[in-house]
């Protein structure tokens, strides 16, 4: 791969320093010329009008002093001869020309005319014009007694000598211009380096520090902003220094709890399987018992209600058991979780198709409304979580009710697409007041209504925990009379790997987080 130039921040700023300097000189140049140029102009025209007035006065003695004749006949008859001495007057070479812009006379008769006819035609208006041709400059002048126009008046000049001095003076701009311009750039230069040094040394220090090389004293010693900020520096150094020291300190201690904290897991780990096992050898013993009764029915009204009796408190207890294990190694040990990309669809069909049974049994029908889909979670946490938020939607319904499954996709915080999973029951509803407890551990509606249907309290404390671990959130949409609606939303792609763990409780529809009702009503 080919690395591409770098200008460096010396030759930046000496670039910088040498357009500065060339705007000013360009700037200095230009405006001093055009003054120059300004004043010989001015010059050159209060020496034309000065002649002009001179020569007008010249020429009305002459014709005032003579025979009266008329204008015409008076250019005619006196113009060669007044010609040459306004020349010697002015020291400047003359024409004249009669009222009717005809040539009178001339102090240079073997110079050719200049061609003048468009001048005259102002200088018949009492105007005076310039003519301009390389080094040569043509002044016409109108010549007039009082009121009456008498002819034109023409000085040749040369300018040969104001373009030669301005040719100079522009050649001498160029000279100390580039002269300055360089000296300039190179001190600029100079300059510069010795703070970019300074500024390198800094860096080089920074760079220490990075690798835990401390300052024991300040790189640099100025009475500038560059001293402050070497000062900084090393204060800084010192201030990182004592706190990697004592952070090196705490790692240690960390370390030491790390390992204490790892055989005080293990030994949980060895009371819950323990506990485990000791709960589930009786409830098995009563399982076996009620299929005993059933088998050997004496009385048919007293052994079918306690075979059901003992079935209902068994299945409960093991259910509660099974869950309270599973919620208590989530909050202890950050269940381990192997998120991946899951089809949604076939998973929602599997989970519809195991609460079949018991939806029939209660007379409930079973609604999908299901569309092509993924998302990033983990399958067996994916299928708890929709379990349990089918079995409560069937658990907490009216006989010949129903309950609809359906799943869209939609825009979350910050641009993410989510998935949106909706199980809608038919059922009794959440009461208002029982609306921000739904998803504590253990709580139920009502103590009769978890007798009857078998609930523990555990079922949506589990699905809020899952879905906490896979970036989603659950929440209890809208309830009342008519049902309630759960809403479970899970990311649709794998999240950014940098992205924090966001609140599950953010976002929610309503206000703060609506604590959706626990399958467990």
């Amino acid at each position: 791969m080919k690395r591409m130039f770098r200008i460096g921040l010396k030759g930046k700023l000496a670039l910088l320093l040498a357009l500065l300097l060339a705007f000013v000189l360009v700037l200095l140049s230009v405006l001093v010329l055009a003054g120059i140029r300004d004043d010989q102009q001015s010059r050159l025209e209060q020496s034309f009008a000065h002649q002009a007035d001179a020569a007008n006065l010249r020429v009305r003695q002459q014709f005032l002093t003579g025979e009266p004749v008329e204008p015409a006949a008076f250019m005619e008859r006196n113009g060669q001869k007044l010609a040459v001495d306004l020349s010697e007057q002015s020291g400047m070479a003359v024409t004249l020309y009669d009222a009717e812009g005809a040539f009178a006379g001339t102090s240079l008769p073997f110079q050719p005319q200049a061609d003048v006819k468009d001048a005259l035609a102002y200088t018949s208006n009492k105007q005076s014009v310039y003519i301009t041709e390389g080094d040569q400059i043509l002044y016409l002048a109108p010549l007039y007694n009082a009121d009456q126009f008498l002819g034109t008046l023409q000085f040749h000049a040369s300018l040969a000598e104001q373009h030669a001095f301005y040719r100079r003076i522009q050649n001498l701009f160029l000279g100390i211009g580039a002269a300055v311009l360089a000296s300039g750039f190179l001190l600029g230069y100079l300059y510069v380096w010795r703070q970019v040094n300074v500024i390198g040394r800094l860096n080089e220090a920074a760079r220490r520090i990075g690798q835990g090389r401390y300052l024991k004293e300040p790189t640099v010693r100025r009475r500038d902003e560059l001293g402050e900020l070497a000062q900084g520096i090393y204060e800084m150094s010192g201030s990182v220094e004592s706190s990697v020291n004592l952070l090196t300190d705490e790692k240690q201690k960390l370390l030491a709890a790390i390992v204490r904290l790892q055989e005080l897991e293990q030994q949980q780990k060895q009371f819950i399987g323990n506990i485990s096992h000791e709960l589930k050898t009786p409830l098995t013993s009563i399982m076996a018992y009620a299929d005993l009764l059933e088998m050997y029915q004496d009385d048919p009204a007293l052994l079918g209600e306690a075979r059901m009796q003992i079935r209902r408190d068994a299945e409960r207890l093991y259910g509660l058991v099974e869950k309270a294990l599973q919620l208590s190694a989530m909050d202890i040990y950050d269940f381990e979780t192997h998120a991946e990309t899951v089809q949604l669809k076939p998973l929602l069909e599997e989970a519809v198709s195991r609460l079949e049974g018991k939806a029939a049994s209660r007379r409930i029908s079973l609604i999908s409304r299901l569309t092509e889909g993924t998302v990033w979670a983990d399958p067996e946490h994916m299928m708890h979580m929709l379990l349990n938020l089918l079995d409560n939607a069937v658990k907490y319904n009216r006989p010949g009710g129903s309950v609809t499954v359906s799943n869209m996709l939609e825009d979350g915080l910050e641009g993410e697409t989510r998935m949106k999973i909706e199980v809608t029951d038919t059922g009794i509803g959440i009461p208002d007041s029982a609306k921000e407890r739904i998803f504590d551990p253990f709580y139920t509606v009502s103590a009769d209504r978890s007798r009857e249907t078998g609930g523990s309290g555990l079922g949506l404390p589990l699905v809020r925990s899952l879905a906490d671990k896979q970036n989603g959130s659950v929440y209890l949409a809208e309830t009342g009379t008519e049902g309630s609606r759960f809403v479970l939303t899970l990311p649709a792609g794998k999240p950014d790997a940098q992205q924090g763990k966001r609140d599950v409780r953010q976002g929610k529809p309503g206000a703060e987080e609506v604590r959706e009702d626990d399958p467990e009503h």
